[in-house]
């Protein structure tokens, strides 16, 4: 199994995945279950095919090491990371933005952010060390039945959504359309906009491992959010990504908001003088 932890955004990226790669990634996850003992690990996946094995399998390489692992089931990546408050490292099963039969592994620190380049590369040092002990014979043996870890099941949607709840005031009222592309924000996004008071019209919110459209969301990928927009008269339309860790906007005309714009937009309501974008980032936000 290739494994690569070098893209920030994705973690780990598998693709064609073979029945043999659950044991092996659960081998690999055995390099950091080594370092990780005793403490809390808070795991989580997005909707795809192959996030439950995938989970259960690093789930078992921590364990493996008396970890205590925590499943908050399918979520999007910000809520694990949320949820990952708590413990000393979380583990979401997502390939964010890229198509279905991609999966992997995104390790995230306490403080929600996701591991540095130096910590990337400590890990995929591991993997390859434990990748070649494992070709060359070696047997890292059983884990005694007195000092595995333990599973427990939380629920880390409701905790998220109401601290989101907490933090603004709806005071008009809104008409949104909302389309979590059959995605992990499925198990949040409709929920917290009613809750909020919005009346959210839905589209592919319904969690699916076979996504509905290409899940970066894109104008190209959205040809019929502006028809859907006019149609509901809707004040705009919110759009997610596979794990929900992003959205992309349309104005009340179905007009499509770019993620720059949406940055300006952002920094003007907030009024802030200093606002940390991404290298990508367009000047005009510098400029605004």
């Amino acid at each position: 199994m290739a494994v690569s932890c070098n893209n920030p955004e994705t973690g780990t990226l598998l693709q064609g995945l073979k029945s043999r790669d659950s044991s092996e990634l659960s081998e690999s996850a055995d390099t950091c279950g080594a370092d990780l003992s005793k403490i809390a690990i808070m795991t989580g996946r997005d909707c795809r095919t192959s996030g439950k094995v995938l989970q259960d399998a690093f789930s078992a390489g921590a364990l493996h090491y008396g970890a205590r692992v925590v499943d908050g089931g399918i979520a999007p990546t910000p809520t694990v990371a949320y949820a990952g408050r708590k413990t000393s490292l979380s583990c979401c099963i997502t390939a964010s933005h890229n198509p279905e039969e991609f999966n992997g592994l995104k390790l995230l620190n306490p403080d929600g952010s996701a591991f540095t380049k130096k910590q990337q590369a400590i890990t995929e040092k591991r993997i390859a060390e434990i990748d070649g002990a494992s070709a060359g014979g070696e047997n890292y043996g059983n884990a005694a039945w007195d000092s595995q870890g333990t599973l427990s099941a939380e629920d880390i949607i409701t905790p998220h959504k109401e601290k989101i709840l907490d933090s603004f005031d709806i005071s008009e009222k809104l008409r949104m359309v909302v389309d979590c592309g059959c995605g992990a924000g499925s198990v949040i996004t409709p929920n917290l906009l009613a809750d909020a008071g919005v009346n959210a019209a839905c589209i592919n919110c319904t969690p699916s491992g076979v996504f509905a459209r290409p899940s970066e969301p894109l104008e190209a990928n959205l040809p019929y959010i502006h028809d859907f927009v006019l149609k509901r008269g809707a004040n705009g339309a919110i759009v997610h990504d596979g794990d929900a860790d992003r959205f992309m906007g349309f104005d009340e005309k179905g007009r499509y908001i770019s993620g720059d714009h949406l940055m300006m937009l952002f920094a003007e309501f907030l009024g802030a003088k200093h606002v940390v974008t991404t290298v990508d980032a367009s000047m005009a936000i510098e400029e605004t």
